[in-house]
């Protein structure tokens, strides 16, 4: 999944699929569903679809070709084993997701389970359209909510789970080795506990950005009007920030909750640092400069830019083009962490067939079921064990070291299961009006027009307003 603002989308787009799957499971009519001990394994009896009565699914997502094909493919053998089962899937553009989804409830034509939106999922949870998670988990016999990661639920209350991550998607520093090499910069540490400090990263930004005569920004003489490689590239929606914004002890609204915080010291220091690397040190591309250069992927891999700030999805697009890359840890401010992030997937209350669609959901929730999109590096799996059993790591990392690099295990794998954290998506209430104005007033940060303490102080009286608390206390 590709993380830019509609990249969150996408990234969303994962693990949706695999707790999506889920709520169609927790369906909204009066019968409870019974504990349902079906294993991804094995197959029905040649009279299975004579013993039920026929059964169709709805299940809608995003994503790409490469995510359609995965999807259809999984599913298709989820009918293969259960025969009476059918599902429709339903491929719905990221940018008219929201539109869509609304206009299927107005029909009465909703899914059964499917991806969701932060923002749509959040309004839709207050008005009791989706099944809480951890009841159901409480409910079944094998699978429980304490097999997956801590850090992937979308709450409503401590109790209450309105969804789940539809995949494991976090933050990592890609580079071009051979690049890095050149330049005579000692390639990124892979550990929490060996991360770059903020200044040994712009130091070596600053060696791997050149101008056209070939010199670097630490050279007197570097034209910083005419550019050909950066150090390093990095996005200005609310998930990349907050990598550093965490890092540095900050965060949007204060632990009870009734205070916006992003204008504290600790979050301004935190944007202002990445704001200098564009207007300071410039070894990153300002906003104009940004907007004439390719994805983050491409330009890595075409060496427009010697680093990346980006998310694991990205290790999808540079393995199929064979990139010379590698990735570590991000640099740290004061503690070294990674946000973690994805769109959700639910189950919606209205499901006609609730026990089926969670035996759909225990189907997609195992990688076994869609191994390629993990294999392929698009995804990172929910649950806990893919990242402990050296023989499950081994289907869909050691798999394909193409897209898996050698210091993924380390700096992605590790990290995320051992240093992460939620993203403000996950426990900021009232999250899209608050986002929207926030990111809005970072432009004219980005642009150098303003200091990142200014631009917080002046939209922190028109967002308190707004803020309504959090959902992780």
């Amino acid at each position: 999944m590709k993380k830019s603002k509609s990249k969150q989308l996408l990234s969303m787009m994962s693990i949706v699929l695999i707790l999506g799957l889920l709520s169609a499971g927790c369906g909204g009519n009066e019968k409870e569903p019974a504990a349902v001990n079906n294993s991804a394994a094995g197959s029905a009896s040649p009279t299975a679809a004579e013993e039920h009565e026929p059964v169709k699914l709805k299940f809608t997502y995003w994503g790409s070709a490469d995510e359609k094909k995965a999807i259809e493919n999984a599913t298709a053998k989820f009918t293969e084993k259960y025969p009476w089962i059918t599902v429709e899937d339903v491929q719905i553009p990221n940018s008219d997701y929201n539109t869509k989804l609304t206009a299927m409830a107005a029909a009465n034509d909703m899914p059964d389970t499917g991806y969701m939106t932060g923002d749509l999922g959040d309004t839709w949870a207050k008005q009791g359209k989706f099944v809480n998670l951890f009841e159901m988990f409480a409910k079944d016999n094998e699978l429980k909510k304490e097999d997956f990661l801590d850090t992937i639920w979308y709450k409503q209350s401590p109790d209450n789970a309105w969804g789940i991550s539809t995949a494991g998607e976090t933050f990592g520093l890609f580079y071009r080795k051979d690049l890095l090499e050149k330049a005579g910069v000692e390639t990124p540490p892979t550990t929490a506990e060996t991360a770059w400090t903020w200044d040994q990263f712009v130091e070596a930004a600053k060696k791997l950005t050149l101008d056209k005569k070939g010199r670097n920004a630490a050279d007197p003489d570097f034209d910083s009007k005419s550019i050909k490689q950066y150090g390093v590239t990095f996005e200005t929606w609310n998930e990349p920030l907050n990598n550093f914004i965490y890092s540095n002890g900050g965060d949007w609204v204060s632990e009870d909750g009734k205070e916006f915080t992003l204008n504290k010291p600790e979050a301004a220091e935190a944007i202002q640092k990445l704001a200098d690397l564009i207007n300071v040190y410039h070894v990153a591309p300002s906003p104009l400069a940004a907007k004439s250069l390719p994805a983050m992927n491409v330009a890595l891999q075409s060496g427009i830019t010697a680093m990346a700030i980006g998310g694991q999805w990205m290790n999808l697009d540079l393995g199929n083009a064979k990139v010379n890359y590698d990735i570590g840890v991000l640099p740290k401010l004061k503690k070294s962490l990674t946000v973690g992030l994805s769109g959700a997937t639910v189950f919606f209350k209205d499901s006609k067939h609730p026990e089926e669609a969670w035996m759909l959901f225990k189907w997609m929730s195992n990688p076994d079921g869609a191994i390629e999109l993990y294999s392929s590096g698009l995804w990172m799996p929910t649950m806990k064990e893919w990242y402990t059993n050296p023989d499950l790591v081994a289907k869909w990392v050691d798999a394909n070291p193409a897209a898996h690099p050698p210091g993924f295990k380390e700096a992605m794998m590790n990290q995320f299961l051992n240093h992460s954290v939620p993203g403000s998506t996950y426990y900021l209430k009232n999250y899209a009006k608050v986002n929207t104005a926030v990111i809005s007033a970072l432009d004219s940060v980005w642009l150098g027009k303003k200091t990142a303490q200014d631009a917080l102080n002046e939209i922190a009286p028109k967002v308190q307003p707004d803020i309504q608390g959090r959902y992780d206390k």
